[in-house]
């Protein structure tokens, strides 16, 4: 996702943390969904940080975001299910 603006281009509207070793709650990531939504990147928001995984919940523009919260994979962009994403 930071790599898809093009010089010339407007800049995207979103600051991330890719870092997930400094992930805390209410940083904005970007998220991916697995299964048919697999292509598609998602702005999220940590809720919670743990060793092993996150909590998030996608941006609804809203502080705190009031969608359901998601269980992800600890990583730059974190993976959450098809199931929870679709609540």
């Amino acid at each position: 996702m930071k790599d898809m603006v093009q010089p010339g281009e407007e800049q995207c509207p979103f600051s991330f943390n890719f870092d997930e070793a400094t992930f805390k709650p209410g940083d904005v990531v970007s998220y991916r969904v697995d299964g048919s939504l697999g292509d598609m990147p998602f702005v999220g928001v940590l809720v919670e940080v743990h060793e092993d995984y996150v909590i998030l919940c996608h941006d609804d523009g809203n502080r705190p975001p009031k969608s359901d919260p998601m269980r992800g994979t600890r990583e730059s962009r974190p993976v959450v299910s098809e199931e929870d994403a679709l609540k």
